[in-house]
């Protein structure tokens, strides 16, 4: 393959990410991507890791102090001030409306979308429904909370923040009983033998969980074309259209839903949707055959015209 040239050849390709080991391993993930598909040579990329505000806020979840944009705020900054080239996400992270300054040039092929159930030591269990009567379940994710509410109302579900390493220190510490962590993560990070997976029927997982989105300026076109070099297709269109529900629903990171988008054996794509009221007593289910965003959205309408109230009142469309 011939050699690709970065637009500016008198410095290395900025690559943006949050510091946390996490964010780190899947930046990584995306340089080895770019210098296999355009033959980069060493020293052709720069990682930049920079600390997002809300890696610094443990104490609160994340719906109190800003949302979504705390995990964006300062990789856009610094996309807006050319001190990096691309900015590399968690999608499931990522607000679901972005600035159209940005352009998603190339999501990575998805990976594990499940959750994975991981439990203090001295407690046995497989799945959520096998956790002893009462036991303290640590999330900061409404959809989790959500989920663990309706199938399991006996346990408690109590904010637990920070990174995979906290979180696991925590559990190991006694904070909680279990916790719920994205396989994706746990994986990236070499720790696939953490946690039982759960089946997705009986925790369907969030939008986007799972995959890794890049972005750059929309007026970047020399950047764009390096970076749609190495976007999954069959991955874009499946977090697309979960990302089309979302925007049709109108909720934020407070309302708590799942979808999960999968291609069929017969080329068409089936997205599953669930949304929720905050104690998970109340929810709605349904699935569409999506060829667009249109279809997305449909989807999206039909949950919300079958929702109860209590459901409702979370999303605002």
């Amino acid at each position: 393959m011939a050699s690709i040239p970065i637009p500016n050849p008198a410095r290395p390709l900025r690559i943006g990410t949050r510091a946390s080991p996490l964010a780190l391993a899947q930046a990584n993930l995306a340089a080895a991507a770019l210098t296999k598909a355009h033959a980069l040579v060493a020293g052709a990329l720069e990682i930049v890791p920079m600390t997002a505000t809300g890696d610094k806020i443990q104490d609160r979840a994340l719906a109190e102090v800003g949302g979504k944009a705390l995990w964006t705020r300062e990789l856009d900054a610094a996309l807006d001030a050319g001190t990096i080239d691309i900015a590399v996400h968690s999608l499931k992270d990522v607000e679901t409306v972005r600035a159209s300054r940005f352009a998603l040039g190339a999501m990575l092929e998805r990976a594990d979308p499940c959750d994975r159930l991981v439990v203090r030591g001295g407690v046995d269990a497989a799945t959520i429904i096998d956790l002893p009567e009462g036991a303290r379940l640590g999330t900061s994710s409404p959809r989790r909370a959500a989920q663990v509410r309706r199938i399991r109302p006996d346990l408690v579900t109590t904010l637990l923040r920070g990174n995979v390493q906290t979180r696991l220190s925590k559990l190991a510490e006694g904070a909680v009983d279990a916790t719920l962590l994205a396989a994706a993560g746990l994986d990236r990070l070499g720790m696939h033998d953490i946690g039982s997976a759960q089946p997705i029927d009986l925790l369907l997982p969030a939008a986007s969980q799972g995959a890794i989105g890049i972005e750059c300026r929309n007026d970047d076109a020399a950047t764009y074309a390096l970076l749609k070099a190495i976007d999954h297709p069959p991955t874009h269109g499946a977090v697309a259209a979960e990302r089309a529900l979302l925007a049709a629903l109108g909720g934020d990171c407070r309302s708590p839903v799942a979808a999960h988008a999968h291609w069929r054996d017969d080329g068409s794509l089936r997205l599953d949707a669930e949304i929720y009221s905050d104690d998970g007593a109340d929810h709605v289910a349904g699935h569409a055959l999506v060829a667009d965003a249109g279809d997305a959205a449909a989807l999206a309408r039909r949950l919300l015209d079958e929702a109860p109230e209590s459901v409702r009142r979370l999303f605002t469309v």
